[in-house]
């Protein structure tokens, strides 16, 4: 399965770890890139001395490929110097004009570029500002999402739009190696999986948020845009829990008028209170009413039903996938 994604990475197998906010830290990373994949890291928010101990530890855990994320609804500048100053050569950018990080990036030494779209026209505008690898992300997804097309037809809308030169890498609703399988067979180069890896022992997540994840089906979760405080006017799919059922009842008011608004549901060592409807991954040193605040989900939750290491999660996706080609190939 080494696609056109594989070989521009250098890396063995079409299978990206979304930078799944909060939850994806080093040794998750790590452990994708040693079992063939391409982790990635999320330091959107982070200090810089805690993004270069990031790199560094990730690099003291791998000596294979592993890129950075930043979201650029914020302020990524001096993020990205820092990634440019200590090496990264795959960098990813999400939510935002990529053209000028594209640019800097590329001036600075990256050697592939991702950007996260919504429609074949962005695709193209994407390329056209430098981007070496093209993330469809559907609907379907977990976490922020800007788009409101689902997979499949986006999958196919950017592949016809960017392809066969630029690699395209489909997010959204994937957890297995069936879906895997699905995309290749629409054009994709690889898969860009999030919501399996908040189920792998090294994700950064409560104990209760990873047990919410196991028992869900794939019609408990919701796309909205409740859980705002901290990132305003982006939509997101969550599960969903009392706090959204408590806005839907009140007839989703704006903010300002939601209902218990302002209320401390939580606390964290690390964050500090968490306040209703704030944008927050519920991670280990969290306590309080861990049901009540944002958890991240895609649609493909209902695929995921035990806790594994990420490297078997690796494993095992691009085994199905394999398998799963193997069928179809049989029946042409």
């Amino acid at each position: 399965m080494r696609t056109i994604l594989c070989r521009r990475l250098g890396v063995e197998l079409p299978i990206v770890q979304a930078p799944i906010g909060g939850a994806a830290g080093p040794i998750l990373a790590a452990a994708v890139s040693n079992a063939g994949g391409l982790g990635m890291l999320a330091p959107w928010s982070a200090d810089i001395a805690t993004l270069r101990q990031q790199i560094h530890q990730t690099r003291a855990l791998t000596d294979r490929p592993f890129g950075v994320n930043l979201v650029l609804a914020f302020q990524q500048e001096e993020r990205l110097e820092v990634c440019l100053e200590e090496g990264v050569t795959i960098l990813s950018f999400f939510w935002g004009d990529p053209a000028t990080s594209a640019a800097r990036a590329r001036a600075g030494g990256a050697t592939t570029i991702f950007h996260t779209v919504a429609s074949g026209e962005e695709a193209r505008r994407a390329v056209g500002c430098g981007v070496d690898v093209v993330v469809a992300q559907g609907w379907e997804a977990g976490g922020h999402v800007r788009g409101s097309v689902a997979t499949l037809p986006l999958v196919s809308a950017v592949v016809d739009a960017v392809g066969p030169a630029t690699p395209v890498v489909a997010a959204g609703g994937i957890a297995d190696g069936r879906g895997l399988a699905a995309v290749l067979c629409l054009g994709a180069a690889g898969a860009w999986i999030g919501t399996r890896f908040l189920a792998s022992t090294e994700a950064i997540v409560h104990p209760r948020y990873r047990d919410l994840i196991l028992g869900a089906r794939e019609t408990d979760t919701v796309h909205t845009h409740v859980f705002n405080i901290g990132w305003p006017d982006a939509p997101h799919r969550v599960l969903r829990n009392s706090t959204v059922e408590a806005w839907e009842a009140a007839g989703s008011p704006p903010p300002g008028r939601r209902p218990r608004e302002g209320e401390v549901v939580a606390t964290s060592v690390s964050r500090g209170p968490i306040q209703r409807y704030r944008s927050y991954t519920p991670t280990p040193d969290a306590e309080g009413d861990i049901d009540a605040l944002s958890l991240w989900a895609g649609q493909g939750v209902g695929l995921v039903s035990h806790v594994q290491p990420a490297g078997d999660i690796v494993r095992d996706i691009a085994e199905d996938a394999r398998a799963t080609l193997r069928r179809l190939q049989a029946l042409v």
